[in-house]
C-alpha cells in the first residue's frame, strides 16, 4: 500500500478494507471480490429491464436506451473519480498518452459495448441475456492465449470453453419444438457486447500497468457515459416518468458499475486474464436467479437449466486449469 493510500485510509476508515492487498492477492480474496462483481453485474439484467418499464422505454426506442445507459455510466464515472480524489489520487494529472488510452477504453468498454448490450437486452429476456453474456469468458480466454505468454490455452481450458459454448447453444433451443430461437438484435447483440467487453478488458489490463485502476475506470466510465448520453440526445431520446423510484434505480445501476468495474480492474491488473475472466460464468447464475425473482421470468425451462449446468461446468474446468499465480 502506498503512502498516499495509508493517509487516505486513516481519514476514510470505511474504505480501509478495500485498500488491503490481501483482498486481491489471496485465493479467498480473489474469489470473494470476483464473486461480488459477478453478483452486481448479474443484478444489472433485471435492473435495466426494470428501468425500461419505470421510464416507459420501448424495446425499439434505441435513442432512449442509449440515453438511459449514458446517464448510468457518466454518473458511475463521477462517483469513482470523486472517491479517487478523496483518496488523494492524481485524478487530473494524466499524460497525453494516458488520456488517449483512457478515452479509447471508454469508447470501447463502455460506449460501444453497451450500445449492443442495451439494445440486445431490450429484445431478449433477462434470463436468456445473462446466459448469453457469459460468452465473454471464452473470448477472454482465447484472446489471452495469443497476447500473454503466461496465460496459454490448454486442454482443460479448451474443454471448459467448449462445454460453455454448448450451454449457449442449448439456451437458444426454444420456440416451436426444438427450433433455434435466436435474433440478431437480441441474442446476437448480447454476444457482440460480450466480445467487445473481453477485448476491452484485456486492453484495460495493459493500460492499468501505468495508471491507477480506480482513476482509469472512473475516466473510462465517464467518457463512455458522456458519449452514450450525447448519442441518445442527438437521436431524440428522452426519459419519461423520472421519479424517486426510477432515480433510485438509476443510482443503484451507477453504483454497481463503479464498484464492479473498479474492483474487476484491480483483479485483472494483478492476476492472469484466464483466472479472473472465468468467474464471469457466475454472472448467468446470478442473472437468471434475479431475473426470475424480480421480473417473473421462468428459469425452469429445460434449456435454461441444462445451459446453467453446462456453464457452471465450464467455469469449474477453466478455473481449475489456472493456478492462482503470484500477483504481478
Amino acid at each position: 500500500m502506498s503512502a498516499a493510500e495509508r493517509r487516505a485510509s486513516s481519514s476514510l476508515p470505511l474504505l480501509k478494507p478495500i485498500l488491503t492487498p490481501s483482498l486481491y492477492q489471496t485465493r479467498s480474496g480473489v474469489f470473494i471480490l470476483a464473486t461480488l462483481c459477478c453478483a452486481l453485474w448479474g443484478s444489472a439484467f433485471p435492473a435495466v429491464k426494470g428501468g425500461y418499464a419505470l421510464l416507459h422505454i420501448a424495446k425499439d426506442d434505441i435513442a432512449s436506451q442509449l440515453l438511459f445507459a449514458g446517464w448510468r455510466f457518466a454518473l458511475a464515472g463521477l462517483i469513482l473519480l470523486f472517491v479517487a480524489a478523496a483518496l488523494k489520487r492524481p485524478v487530473l494529472r494524466l499524460e497525453p498518452r494516458q488520456t488517449a488510452q483512457v478515452a479509447l477504453l471508454g469508447l470501447t468498454q463502455t460506449a460501444i459495448q453497451y450500445v449492443f448490450f442495451y439494445i440486445g437486452l431490450a429484445h431478449a429476456t433477462g434470463v436468456k441475456s445473462s446466459i448469453m453474456n457469459s460468452t465473454s469468458v471464452f473470448f477472454s480466454v482465447v484472446l489471452a492465449h495469443y497476447l500473454y505468454a503466461d496465460d496459454r490455452l490448454n486442454g482443460r481450458k479448451a474443454l471448459g470453453c467448449l462445454i460453455g459454448f454448448l450451454g449457449v447453444v442449448v439456451v437458444n433451443l426454444g420456440g416451436a419444438g426444438l427450433g433455434f430461437d435466436f435474433s440478431l438484435l437480441g441474442e446476437g447483440f448480447i454476444v457482440i457486447a460480450a466480445f467487445v467487453l473481453a477485448a476491452a478488458s484485456i486492453y484495460g489490463k495493459r493500460v492499468s500497468r501505468q495508471l491507477d485502476p480506480m482513476i482509469m475506470t472512473g475516466w473510462q466510465l465517464f467518457i463512455g457515459g458522456a458519449a452514450l448520453t450525447g448519442a441518445g440526445w442527438a437521436a431524440g431520446g428522452h426519459l419519461e416518468a423520472l421519479n424517486a423510484a426510477s432515480a433510485a434505480l438509476l443510482l443503484y445501476l451507477a453504483l454497481l458499475s463503479s464498484i464492479a468495474f473498479a474492483v474487476w480492474s484491480v483483479l485483472m491488473k494483478h492476476h492472469p486474464v484466464g483466472l479472473i475472466a472465468a468467474f464471469n460464468f457466475l454472472i448467468p447464475v446470478f442473472g437468471v436467479t434475479l431475473s426470475a425473482a424480480f421480473l417473473g421470468e421462468s428459469m425452469f425451462k429445460w434449456s435454461y437449466l441444462i445451459a446453467l449446468i453446462l456453464v457452471c461446468c465450464g467455469i469449474w474446468l477453466v478455473t481449475r486449469s489456472t493456478r492462482a499465480a503470484r500477483p504481478t
